[in-house]
C-alpha cells in the first residue's frame, strides 16, 4: 500500500477465507480503539463499516501525521510508515483474538486493498461519494438488519444523527461528498448503481 498527503482511500480487508474477524461486541470496540491508537493520527476518517467477517476504511490522508513516525521523516517517506501503522493495527488485534479464541496464525487476508479515489473525485462519477454510501449499506446488502439504523458497528449512526461518535471527521466528509444532511437517511437508502461501484476497488 502506498499512501499520498492529502488523497482519499478506501481501505479494506476480510478474514482468510472468509472466516469471521468479530466473535463478540468487545471484539468490534476493541478494533475501534486499535484504529483510534494505531492510525488516527495519520487518517481523517470519512467512513467506517465494520462486518463480521470484513471491514471497510474511508479515510483521507492527512497532510502531515500528528505523531512522529520513530526513525523516519515524513518529508523523505510518507508512504511506507502508514502501511505499517495499518499492519501493526491488523497484527495486534490478530494476537488478541488469537488468544482468546485459542487459535494461531493469520486473522486476515495477507495483503490489505487501498484504492485511492481522487482520479473521478472531480468527475461526474464521484467515487469517494459512492464508496461513503457503499460502506453504509454493507448491512443490510449482506442480509444481517433489516435497516441500517439497526447495524452499531458503522459510522452511518453518527451521521444520521443518531449517536455521537467522534471517530469520524464529519465537516471533512460533508464537503469531500456534498451529501444532504437533511436528507441523509433516505440518500443512504438509494440503490448504487453496480457499474459505479466498480471505481472503488482494486
Amino acid at each position: 500500500m502506498y499512501f499520498t498527503p492529502g488523497f482519499i482511500y478506501h481501505i479494506y480487508n476480510r478474514g482468510n477465507n472468509k472466516e469471521r474477524i468479530f466473535f463478540n461486541e468487545d471484539n468490534y470496540i476493541f478494533f475501534l480503539y486499535k484504529i483510534r491508537q494505531e492510525l488516527s493520527g495519520y487518517f481523517n476518517f470519512l467512513a467506517y463499516c465494520l462486518m463480521p467477517n470484513h471491514f471497510h476504511f474511508l479515510v483521507q490522508v492527512k497532510d502531515k501525521p500528528i505523531r512522529p513516525l520513530q526513525a523516519v521523516r515524513w518529508v523523505e517517506n510518507p508512504m511506507d510508515p502508514i502501511a505499517r501503522k495499518v499492519g501493526t493495527l491488523l497484527s495486534s488485534y490478530t494476537q488478541a483474538i488469537n488468544k482468546q479464541e485459542n487459535r494461531t496464525g493469520s486473522l486476515f487476508q495477507q495483503k490489505t486493498k487501498a484504492k485511492c479515489l481522487n482520479e473521478d473525485i472531480e468527475s461526474k462519477n464521484n467515487y469517494a461519494a459512492i464508496c461513503f454510501h457503499y460502506i453504509h449499506q454493507n448491512p443490510l446488502n449482506a442480509g444481517i438488519v433489516k435497516k441500517l439504523e439497526d447495524w452499531k458497528y458503522s459510522s452511518f449512526l453518527d451521521y444520521a444523527g443518531l449517536r455521537n461518535g467522534t471517530l469520524c471527521d464529519q465537516k471533512l466528509a460533508y464537503e469531500i461528498i456534498n451529501f444532504s444532511r437533511e436528507n441523509f437517511i433516505e440518500q443512504s437508502y438509494a440503490i448504487i448503481d453496480e457499474k459505479n461501484l466498480k471505481g472503488i476497488w482494486v
